[in-house]
């Protein structure tokens, strides 16, 4: 593949990138096929995947006229944080698949936009590198609970001492989701590249689970863990994965303090509703208690609208993130 200077390859122009679907078909074309089917995977037949996408199309705006929108604001804040616009990174995994400076060049991107980034357990550069690309940065932290809880500790009490600002518990991967290309494809992460916060972590060579042994997840976590979490650290604690009225009401009680709308990106249950279409019934429950934010199917900027009229306080976005990486 011949670049010019720019960076650009020699047969698209900067000029070329409108919109996110042609960051996906870049990405598409130009990654490697594993690395690809790693990002673009979901469960098992992928419905839920789709579906996230596929049930924006089906909600539409009752548009006002003549309201006077000559000035316009786009800032907010999560939990007393201003953001530039709601739009937030989502925690994935294996960055350096798609670009080598991996989440350091997420943190810089999401540090110069002023907005949130949410930076992954399975992240392919150390806590203390991510922190040292971009000091100041408004950052998250998203926990895995290992069935080694000192593991998870480490980490948590790590990004607090780093300046990370909460911390977003994934509640919904007891064990990992069935990605049929993964399966088909052997995946495992390059030799040179390494999950770099649980380095030492696990005993044994066998990492032929995303980079980790077998199992190493512990599926017995509860409800009850959370009070676990509150004793480790005074972050503010997010969980991610929250889908049905009853589950919000148990983040409520148990002292979340924000919930995100998600069924990870459909990459965990196939035949779960479309993150846009359980929102409202999280809202509702929550009765402004807490924050609630949303993931998965985020495209355009009126899929962002919709989800901020049925009552999330933001968005964040997962596989564009890394199909902008995939590009530049």
């Amino acid at each position: 593949m011949l670049f010019f200077s720019s960076g650009f390859p020699e047969n698209l122009s900067a000029m070329a990138m409108v919109c996110l679907s042609d960051f996906e078909a870049y990405a598409k074309k130009y990654l490697p096929k594993i690395a690809w089917d790693f990002f673009a995977a979901g469960a098992d037949e992928c419905s839920t995947r789709d579906e996230n996408i596929l049930a924006y199309k089906r909600i539409h705006f009752r548009p006002r006229m003549l309201r006077d929108v000559s000035v316009m604001d786009t800032r907010t804040k999560l939990l007393g944080t201003e953001i530039s616009f709601p739009v937030g990174i989502a925690p994935t995994g294996f960055h350096q698949l798609a670009w080598p400076d991996g989440e350091k060049s997420t943190a810089r991107a999401a540090n110069a936009m002023n907005t949130c980034y949410i930076a992954s357990t399975y992240s392919t550069c150390t806590l203390e590198e991510i922190s040292a690309a971009a000091p100041g940065g408004f950052r998250w932290f998203q926990l895995y609970i290992h069935r080694n809880r000192a593991v998870s500790q480490q980490l948590v009490q790590r990004a607090e001492a780093l300046g990370f600002q909460g911390l977003v518990l994934t509640a919904d991967l007891p064990y990992t989701g069935k990605r049929r290309d993964d399966v088909r494809n052997g995946f495992r992460l390059p030799p040179h590249m390494k999950l770099k916060n649980l380095e030492g972590a696990f005993e044994g060579d066998d990492c032929s689970e995303y980079g980790l042994p077998p199992n190493s997840l512990d599926p017995s976590v509860t409800w009850n863990d959370i009070y676990w979490l509150q004793s480790l650290t005074r972050l503010p604690i997010i969980i991610k994965g929250i889908l049905t009225k009853e589950d919000a009401e148990l983040a409520v009680r148990h002292g979340a303090q924000g919930i995100i709308v998600s069924n990870h990106g459909g990459r965990q249950l196939d035949g779960g509703p479309a993150t846009i279409d359980a929102l409202s019934e999280v809202v509702e429950a929550v009765q402004g208690r807490i924050e609630v934010y949303l993931d998965g199917g985020i495209r355009k900027g009126s899929d962002v609208l919709k989800a901020l009229a049925l009552g999330a306080k933001c968005v964040f976005i997962g596989r564009p993130a890394l199909w902008g990486l995939a590009y530049k």
